[in-house]
């Protein structure tokens, strides 16, 4: 907790370091598309996975805003498509936009359009998944990390069930870099210690499709012999829950998740998830704002970065990588509620009430 508060505060600091400069600076690089103010263009990848526009949209908005209250802000869902997401971003190219702050459906696909980007002058910033091509910067969390608290959480949670036991792994979209390494960070905690009865990789993180896949691993290996799930991801969770629910299993093995969604919350609150990884979205928006205004500003990205990472290409950018927080009932007040994240009213729903009190959520 004490590396995530200093990472977080690092970010935070960086961020809010170059207010005056970029509220002040000249603009640079392709200004046609907003005059002489800077425009940035925001590209997210799905509405499937709740943060994106709970969380991250308005989280962006606002910081940009705040470090340059005459920033145009060009903004853009690609609803999980990846052809939809180059369209997007070809636009904002044509249009001129300063910098481009991309969340990639597919950071293999996106690359050309990448390079179009960095041929064009526009500095394109990668958040929260790495892009492929020529990225002038990246934020981020530690994705190996996720899947090791999430591996580590899951031991935890099945206790003498793990000598022997067997788990169902429910990866995420393999195109998602992300994915890649949640999997290979949970994977070098899981293996050897758990069997592994089914592993399946969720295209475009589909619950549906996670409900689909936990169906068939129930088929195979009967509803009394999965003593644990492994899901990347909340919304994953939610359709093994589902699955797991409608054939009866009882009790329902621990299920872990990512992204700290309300119905996630709830979940783990009234006992049907164990626990989530929450990625502070404060921070990371924060630093993401602040590197696309500067980007735009065409300032250094030092002045943000508390790092360096190596892209696919083999080049190094400048990065701030944060650290993830694994939350199980008894750490919500501690996390999210502490964060205003969520209220305790918004988590605790009547039906809850007796798992709340017993959470220490009153």
């Amino acid at each position: 907790m004490k590396a995530f508060m200093g990472n977080a505060a690092m970010a935070m600091a960086a961020a809010w370091a170059i207010v005056a400069v970029a509220a002040c600076g000249t603009s640079a690089g392709n200004s046609s598309a907003g005059g002489d103010s800077p425009t940035i263009g925001v590209l997210l990848p799905d509405a499937t996975t709740a943060r994106w526009e709970t969380q991250d949209r308005p989280l962006l908005e606002k910081t940009i805003k705040d470090l340059c209250h005459d920033c145009v802000i060009e903004y853009a869902n690609a609803k999980n498509d990846v052809a939809i997401q180059q369209e997007q971003m070809e636009s904002m190219i044509t249009e001129g936009v300063d910098s481009i702050l991309l969340v990639p459906v597919d950071a293999r696909s996106l690359r050309p359009t990448v390079q179009k980007a960095h041929q064009a002058g526009i500095p394109v910033i990668a958040y929260d998944r790495l892009a492929e091509g020529p990225i002038s910067g990246y934020v981020s969390f530690d994705g190996e990390e996720v899947g090791k608290l999430q591996g580590r959480a899951l031991l935890k949670a099945m206790g003498d069930r793990v000598h022997g036991g067997q788990i169902v792994m429910m990866n995420g979209d393999l195109t998602d870099p992300n994915a890649v390494a949640f999997k290979k960070g949970a994977l070098s905690v899981l293996k050897g210690k758990v069997k592994i009865g089914k592993s399946y990789d969720t295209q475009q993180w589909r619950p549906e499709a996670a409900n689909m896949n936990m169906n068939a691993a129930i088929a195979a290996l009967g509803p009394d012999d999965i003593q644990g799930v492994y899901a990347a991801n909340d919304g994953l969770a939610s359709g093994s829950i589902s699955a797991l629910k409608a054939n009866k299993v009882q009790p329902l093995p621990p299920v872990t998740g990512q992204d700290a969604e309300l119905g996630a919350v709830r979940r783990i609150v009234g006992g049907d998830q164990y626990m989530t990884v929450y990625k502070p979205f404060k921070p990371e928006a924060s630093a993401g704002a602040a590197m696309a205004v500067a980007a735009a500003r065409g300032q250094s990205l030092d002045r943000v970065a508390t790092t360096k990472v190596r892209t696919r290409g083999g080049t190094e950018v400048p990065a701030v990588m944060l650290t993830p927080v694994s939350v199980t009932a008894p750490g919500i007040k501690d996390t999210l509620v502490k964060d205003g994240v969520y209220t305790v009213r918004q988590i605790c729903t009547p039906q809850l009430a007796a798992a709340c009190k017993r959470a220490g959520l009153t």
